[in-house]
């Protein structure tokens, strides 16, 4: 298997400056066509870390990919690094690249200076792919010392992940690549201790060459990917949807979607399935779930609207809360995210809606512990309530509340 090393050259990122979200880009991109990452690192500007560290990475690995350190700058020393290591004798002037430069700066008004001519210098024994975003070259080095290739793509992120395409087809065309099947499992209401402990037996029992990932996410649960490369005998898919049946039966409505999803995404495609809307009722929430609704393209098909109760007076003047029951059990109680998701389900005509109140902090009530939400799903057939307990900071608990009340509500239509 072809294995690649990232490297993302600059002190801005050692210090903590900027954040590399390029080597994450890179990397999932490779890895979706079947190359492995052998790792990642970062390096200083300085000639001799970054020399010593690329030659021992290409002596180890087939690939390395730069990002960085290519700017008009004078710190910026990367490229007369590449042009020691490839042997390279002088730099030359690359016209695609110039050409690109020239019109980069026409666009902008402005004037071709020394140190942007310069940035279409590359070393002799570079190959260039020419740079369509930006001014710094994307440059090829085939076979340095002997040994593998090293791309080098500017640090400049949108320019970083313009290159990645040329850069795939271009590994693609000069090595030989396995093909890598991948197959997705959304599951949400079970954490991944818990998780990886129940499907134990069915992953100890997987085909050798099927690997299961976990990958989690607060948001949207924990994403299982089974992954298998293709030897050119057997149907992979299928053999994976076998394999995914079994899960099936042992996690049941844990998953929610067989494919890379979002909850609120499974959601609007459930209610679009049944011809069915939805409304929500939020307090602490402060109106994160009426966002995660809107932010699917299409939800104004099943998504009839929102209201956001935060003040104990709304809750009774606008959803037709009882102030008997606030009085009696308490704003972040069982009957009050009842009484919500009933209020505006009626208020709005929808056919299922879903209630929260609760405490997202950082203060409590001197009853419920910080982290405690009640969520009320309401539809045809009933109400239903939940407690749930969560123990982080007041932004992350609003977006744990929310998605729990998403999953909450696509058990309860399920069930319906």
């Amino acid at each position: 298997m072809i294995q690649v090393s990232i490297v993302t050259i600059g002190d801005e990122i050692l210090i903590g400056q900027i954040v590399d979200t390029n080597s994450s880009a890179i990397a999932q991109a490779l890895e979706s066509v079947g190359v492995k990452i052998a790792g990642m690192y970062s390096v200083p500007d300085n000639a001799d870390v970054m020399e010593k560290t690329l030659l021992n990475l290409l002596a180890s690995t087939q690939i390395v990919i730069t990002t960085g350190g290519l700017g008009p700058t004078k710190d910026d020393i990367t490229k007369a690094t590449l042009l020691k290591i490839s042997g390279s004798s002088c730099y030359r002037e690359d016209p695609g690249q110039l050409e690109m430069v020239r019109k980069i700066l026409q666009g902008r008004g402005l004037d071709m200076l020394p140190s942007n001519r310069a940035q279409a210098l590359v070393p002799d024994k570079a190959e260039v792919i020419v740079n369509k975003l930006g001014t710094a070259p994307i440059m090829v080095f085939r076979n340095i010392s002997g040994k593998g290739t090293l791309y080098s793509l500017p640090g400049v992120p949108h320019e970083a992940v313009g290159a990645i395409p040329e850069i795939v087809s271009d590994i693609k065309k000069h090595f030989s690549i396995g093909e890598i099947v991948h197959s997705n499992i959304m599951v949400y209401g079970i954490a991944e201790s818990a998780l990886s402990e129940l499907i134990a037996p069915w992953e100890d029992a997987l085909p050798a060459d099927m690997h299961l990932a976990y990958l989690p996410n607060m948001l949207t649960g924990i994403r299982l990917r089974l992954s298998s490369y293709a030897d050119g005998t057997t149907n992979i898919l299928e053999r994976q949807k076998a394999q995914i049946g079994k899960l099936k039966a042992i996690l049941g409505d844990k998953i929610y979607a067989l494919k890379d999803t979002t909850l609120e995404q499974a959601l609007g495609e459930l209610l679009l399935e049944r011809g069915k809307t939805v409304s929500c009722a939020e307090s602490c929430t402060g109106g994160e779930i009426a966002h995660l609704f809107t932010s699917v393209p299409g939800s104004s098909a099943y998504f009839l609207g929102s209201v956001t109760s935060y003040a104990v007076s709304v809750k009774e003047s606008v959803l037709g809360v009882d102030p008997a029951v606030i009085e009696k059990n308490g704003v972040v109680s069982s009957e009050v995210a009842a009484a919500m998701a009933e209020g505006v389900r009626k208020l709005t005509g929808s056919d299922y809606a879903v209630s929260t109140t609760g405490l997202s902090g950082p203060s409590g009530d001197g009853i419920n512990p910080v982290g405690t939400v009640w969520i009320g799903v309401a539809g045809p057939h009933g109400t239903i309530t939940r407690k749930y307990c969560y123990k982080s900071d007041r932004k992350r608990n609003i977006e744990r509340f929310a998605s729990t009340a998403l999953n909450l509500l696509r058990l309860y239509i399920i069930e319906d």
